[in-house]
């Protein structure tokens, strides 16, 4: 593999002594090898990439996705382990946390063996979440030691979250053992059954059974009670009422061991998109009302709201073309996802704490090796433009998923590309 060297970049990262200037990056045998305000380099062989007059071009540490579902095993018709990762590096993301609801689930070591084999020789890094409990059935705690020493990097449900109290003491006082992570959707089941949307006034206009954002707040309030119980490490994701942005901030100043992602849709959308019953806007936790989002942004911009998790849940299209009620839920917008987030802050939060959410905070939270943008760092990074504009067009995106309802629109940011040791 030939040198690459990108001129004239501007470098977003806090820890590199060239952070927020323009410098000429030369990476080889996937390092950084060299990093200037102005590289003299006279190898021929050497791939020159450089920003056009059109855009300029941010290289920050790769994108770290902690919530993403590929659906295989079982579901391949959605989505393949490849095909997913061909979607993430599109999007930025050079580590994936891959979810284990999958068919059969992955709950033991061979599902998080299966994974890792399936990833092997991919330019994006597989990390398997393994199930808190056994076949994601919420009864009894999995083995989640095994999976630990397996490769899983923490434990989740995944979008079956943990309802018994009971079994989520169990899981957070077993992975205390280790310092691991249980990572919950913030969801209780009994407040969301039957519901189909935000609980409002437009539900009531639109004749939709209601979600109240009480079904997100009390979750949140029983899981940080029982986190402060057992002192251990939790991470809530998916928050989507500014209820629980409050829960949040609170219990991250007495001091608990407690983190957070939202999705890059929460940020930009509210339950107005379902005024038309367009189930591709069906998600849960379901879309919220302005003051809900407005809370997000907030939540973001002070870092209350630690990380950005797609929550890319790939559907097919007999999933999601039929009513309302009957529909899938999520969106597949790993491709975007930058996209969705710059379009839905615009200059509300800086970059710096956006990038930080996308690639930073994960990497610090969960105990990944942290990227630098400096001589001798590993090459585990992402190349893009955030003032230029794109069309997305679902035909010639890399995921097979029907369900991404951002089709012909036109967003800020491009990524150009993820430079990793197998990218090139």
């Amino acid at each position: 593999m030939s040198p690459l060297l990108l001129r004239q970049v501007i470098v977003m990262d806090s820890q590199s002594e060239f952070h927020g200037l323009a410098a000429d990056v030369l990476i080889a045998d996937g390092r950084i090898q060299d990093i200037a305000l102005d590289l003299s380099v006279s190898d021929e062989n050497i791939s020159v990439y450089q920003a056009s007059d059109a855009a300029t071009l941010h290289l920050s540490p790769g994108f770290v996705d902690l919530f993403a579902d590929y659906r295989e095993p079982g579901f391949e018709q959605k989505e393949t382990i490849q095909s997913g990762l061909q979607a993430a590096a599109r999007g930025g993301f050079t580590d994936v946390f891959l979810l284990p609801n999958t068919k059969p689930v992955t709950d033991g070591r061979s599902g998080v063996q299966y994974a890792i084999r399936q990833a092997k020789g991919q330019a994006v890094r597989l990390h398997p979440l393994g199930a808190v409990s056994q076949g994601i059935e919420g009864k009894y705690l999995a083995e989640m030691m095994d999976m630990r020493a397996m490769g899983a990097i923490a434990f989740s449900d995944g979008w079956k979250p943990i309802q018994s109290s009971g079994l989520m003491l169990k899981a957070l006082e077993y992975v205390h053992a280790f310092s691991g992570i249980i990572i919950q959707l913030p969801i209780d089941q009994s407040l969301a059954v039957g519901g189909l949307m935000h609980e409002s006034a437009r539900s009531t206009h639109l004749g939709m059974p209601g979600i109240p954002t009480q079904a997100e707040s009390l979750q949140v309030y029983r899981d940080i009670e029982l986190l402060r119980y057992s002192n251990s490490k939790l991470h809530i994701t998916g928050i989507s009422a500014a209820a629980s942005v409050a829960l949040i901030r609170q219990a991250k100043a007495e001091g608990l061991q407690l983190t957070c992602s939202v999705t890059p849709y929460h940020l930009l959308l509210t339950d107005e998109a379902l005024e038309h019953y367009d189930s591709a806007f069906k998600v849960n936790p379901p879309l919220r009302s302005e003051a809900d989002r407005q809370a997000l942004i907030a939540g973001l911009a002070d870092g209350t709201i630690d990380c950005i998790a797609t929550h890319h849940r790939p559907q097919d299209w007999d999933a999601k073309a039929k009513e309302f009620e009957s529909a899938g839920e999520g969106m597949a917008i790993q491709e975007i996802a930058l996209s969705l987030v710059l379009q839905a802050l615009g200059d509300t939060v800086k970059l710096d704490r956006v990038l930080d959410a996308f690639s930073t905070s994960p990497r610090r939270i969960f105990g990944m090796s942290q990227v630098a943008i400096s001589k001798g760092s590993p090459s585990a990074c992402t190349l893009f433009s955030p003032d230029a504009l794109q069309t997305f067009k679902r035909e010639s995106a890399a995921s097979l998923a029907f369900n991404n309802p951002f089709d012909g629109q036109r967003l800020p940011g491009i990524i150009h590309r993820i430079i990793t040791p197998k990218s090139f």
